[in-house]
């Protein structure tokens, strides 16, 4: 029961969070700040998230085989490489280290 609680306190904060945006009026969020947060603000938060996976477990720094699999990946990305073939390269990269038992 109190999960179910839980689960629609939650439905409800979201509904009412996004409800709240439309309320918003337009000149608060036009200005050129603004613009420049909402513009940046996914790329830092992808970052993060990025980083906490890469790196972390039990809320531990470790440097395993994830790091040398962000690392093919971030250079893939820099010489452009399509996307999926990131994927693929730094998943092989990191089973062929963790094979080597580098990880």
């Amino acid at each position: 029961m109190t999960m179910t609680v839980a689960v629609l306190v939650a439905c409800g904060a979201c509904f009412a969070l996004k409800y709240v945006g439309y309320l918003v009026p337009a000149a608060w969020i036009e200005g050129p700040r603004t613009a420049r947060i909402t513009t940046l603000l996914p790329v830092a938060l992808l970052a993060g998230l990025i980083a906490v996976q890469a790196f972390t477990t039990d809320g531990a720094l470790v440097l395993d085989a994830r790091v040398i699999a962000v690392g093919v990946a971030v250079i893939l990305l820099w010489r452009g490489a399509n996307f999926l073939v990131v994927v693929i390269a730094a998943a092989a990269v990191a089973a062929l280290v963790r094979a080597a038992g580098w990880g």
